[in-house]
C-alpha cells in the first residue's frame, strides 16, 4: 500500500497562538488599570488638598471680614469725636479773639480797670490751656466709645484700669442695693417698682456700670453678669458669650436693660464664682460691685444670719475663683456688715486688682 504524504498545512490560529494573544492582551488591560487606578487616587488626594486650603483661606476671609467691621466702627467714633474737638476749638478760639478785642479796647479806654483786665488775661489764659489740650485731644483722636459725664465735669484718681482684652464686669442686685441702712432697705424693699428704681444708692451703682462700660477700650471683649440669689448675663441671650466693646448699639442695650432691674432677694457669692471660673476663655480683668458680705451660699443657713456666718460663706465662695486674675471691687456702703471692707480689700491685694470705696456722689 502506498505511504500516504501528509498533506497538513501550518494553522495560525492554533491554541498556542491564542494563548500567547489572550496573555498579551491581558498584561495590557491590567497596565492601564492599575495606571488608571493610581492616577484617579492621586487627583482625588490633589482635590482635597485643594479643598482644604480654599476652607482655610475661606476662614481667613471671614476673620479679616470681622475685624474690618469692628475698625469702621472704632473709625467712625473717632473720626465724630475729632469733628466734634474740632468744632470747640474754633468755638474757643472765636472766643479768645473776642477777649483780645474787648482787652484792646479797655486798655484804650482807661487804665483804672486793670483788675478786670488781669481777670480777662486769666480767663484767656485758662481758654488757651483748654484749646491746647483740645488739640492734643484731637491728636490723639480719643479710645472711649461711650461718653459718660459726671455732675460738674469732676474727675477722679480712682486707680481703676480698665484693660484687657476680655474684660468681666460683676454688678451685685440684691436688695441690700436699696440703701445704706438696714431699715430703709426693708422700707424701701416694701416700696413700689419707680421707688425702689430711684433709691439713691440703686442709681449710683447704675452710674457706676454706665462710667465703667464708657471706659472699656474699643479693641477689647466684655460681659456683664447680674447677681443675688442667682446669676444671670445682662443682655439676654449672650451667657457664656464675649461681647465686641466697638458695637455701641449692644452697649446702649446693656445700659438700658440695667436701668430696669429691680435689687431683690440675697447675694449668693458661691454661685457668681463659680460661673467666672466656667466662663471660657477666661477673662483677664473682673469688676465686682457690690455692697457686702453674702447672706447665702451652698448650704442653706436657718434663721438670722450672723456676721460669722457671712464670713464663712465669702471664703468659701473665694475658693471657687480661677487664680491669676486681677479682681478690681467698688465696694458700696453697707451698714452693720464691718468685715466686707478688709475681706474685699484683701482679695482685690492678693488677686492684684484694686479696692475703691466711692464717695456718694461718684462717678
Amino acid at each position: 500500500m502506498p505511504r500516504m504524504r501528509n498533506n497538513r498545512g501550518f494553522d495560525p490560529i492554533s491554541l498556542s497562538f491564542l494563548d500567547v494573544i489572550s496573555c498579551g492582551f491581558g498584561a495590557v488591560v491590567l497596565i492601564f488599570l492599575i495606571l488608571d487606578h493610581n492616577a484617579a487616587r492621586q487627583n482625588d488626594v490633589t482635590n482635597r488638598d485643594t479643598l482644604a486650603e480654599i476652607d482655610f483661606l475661606n476662614e481667613d476671609i471671614r476673620e479679616g471680614e470681622e475685624g474690618l467691621v469692628r475698625l469702621r466702627n472704632t473709625l467712625s467714633d473717632v473720626d465724630f469725636q475729632v469733628v466734634e474737638a474740632q468744632g470747640r476749638a474754633r468755638v474757643i478760639e472765636e472766643e479768645i479773639k473776642t477777649i483780645l478785642e474787648e482787652l484792646a479796647r479797655l486798655e484804650n479806654e482807661s487804665s483804672s480797670k486793670t483788675q478786670t483786665e488781669e481777670s480777662l488775661r486769666d480767663e484767656i489764659k485758662s481758654l488757651e490751656e483748654e484749646l491746647e489740650k483740645l488739640r492734643k485731644e484731637e491728636l490723639q483722636s480719643g479710645n472711649n466709645i461711650r461718653r459718660f459725664v459726671g455732675e460738674g465735669n469732676r474727675q477722679y484718681l480712682t486707680g481703676l484700669l480698665l484693660g484687657g482684652s476680655r474684660i468681666l464686669i460683676l454688678v451685685d442686685t440684691s436688695a441690700s442695693m436699696l440703701d445704706a441702712t438696714i431699715v430703709n432697705i426693708i422700707r424701701r424693699r416694701n416700696m413700689n417698682t419707680e421707688a425702689k428704681l430711684s433709691a439713691p444708692k440703686w442709681k449710683r451703682t447704675r452710674s457706676t456700670v454706665e462710667w465703667l462700660i464708657a471706659q472699656l477700650p474699643p479693641p477689647s471683649q466684655y460681659q456683664i453678669y447680674t447677681f443675688n440669689s442667682e446669676t444671670l448675663p445682662l443682655i439676654d441671650g449672650t451667657d457664656w458669650q464675649w461681647l465686641e466693646v466697638a458695637d455701641q448699639t449692644q452697649l446702649d442695650q446693656a445700659v438700658t436693660k440695667l436701668n430696669t432691674i429691680v435689687p431683690a432677694n440675697g447675694t449668693n457669692l458661691d454661685k457668681l464664682f463659680a460661673k467666672v471660673a466656667s466662663i471660657d476663655p477666661p477673662p483677664d480683668n473682673i469688676y465686682l460691685i457690690t455692697d457686702g458680705l453674702p447672706t447665702l451660699g451652698k448650704a442653706p443657713v436657718s434663721g438670722n444670719i450672723s456676721g460669722r456666718d457671712r464670713e464663712r460663706l465669702f471664703n468659701s465662695a473665694v475658693r471657687e475663683l480661677p487664680s491669676g486674675i486681677p479682681i478690681n471691687i467698688i465696694l458700696e456702703p453697707l451698714e452693720g456688715d464691718p468685715m466686707a471692707a478688709p475681706l474685699f480689700w484683701q482679695l482685690a491685694i492678693t488677686s492684684k486688682g484694686s479696692f475703691l470705696n466711692p464717695a456718694e456722689d461718684w462717678p
